[in-house]
C-alpha cells in the first residue's frame, strides 16, 4: 500500500456515516447487508448511502455484490487490514517495543471473538 492509498481509505473513514457504516459492516461479516438496510439502520436516506458506499468502495473498503434487486455490501477486511499494517509498520522506528502496548490491546479482540464462535 502505497501513501495516497492510505489517505484514501483514512479520509473516507473520516466520516461520521462512512465510519459507522464500515464498523457495522465489520459487525455483521461474512454475511453483509443490504444497501437499503444500511441505510435504514444508520437513519441516512438511501441516496445518501449510496454516496457514501460509492466513497468507500473507490477507498477500496467495502465491497458490493448484485443479488438479484439488491446490492449486499461487505467490508473489504483485508484492505483495512493492509491500511492498518501500513500505519503500523513504521510506527515502531526500528523499536518493536514502541508498538508492543497496541498488539496486547488487540489480542483480546481476537481472543473475545474466538470465544462468540466456540
Amino acid at each position: 500500500m502505497d501513501t495516497m492509498e492510505a489517505i484514501t481509505a483514512l479520509g473516507a473513514l473520516a466520516q461520521t456515516t462512512r465510519l459507522d457504516t464500515f464498523r457495522l459492516l465489520v459487525e455483521r461479516e461474512p454475511d453483509g447487508v443490504p444497501a437499503g438496510e444500511l441505510a435504514r439502520l444508520v437513519t441516512v436516506p438511501q441516496n445518501t448511502m449510496s454516496a457514501h458506499l460509492a466513497i468507500l468502495a473507490r477507498a477500496g473498503l467495502v465491497v458490493g455484490e448484485r443479488h438479484s434487486r439488491s446490492i449486499i455490501y461487505r467490508a473489504d477486511l483485508s484492505r483495512f487490514r493492509e491500511v492498518a499494517l501500513f500505519l503500523l509498520k513504521d510506527c515502531c522506528g526500528g523499536r518493536p517495543d514502541i508498538c508492543a502496548p497496541l498488539i496486547a490491546d488487540l489480542t483480546p479482540c481476537r481472543a473475545q471473538k474466538a470465544r462468540v464462535h466456540d
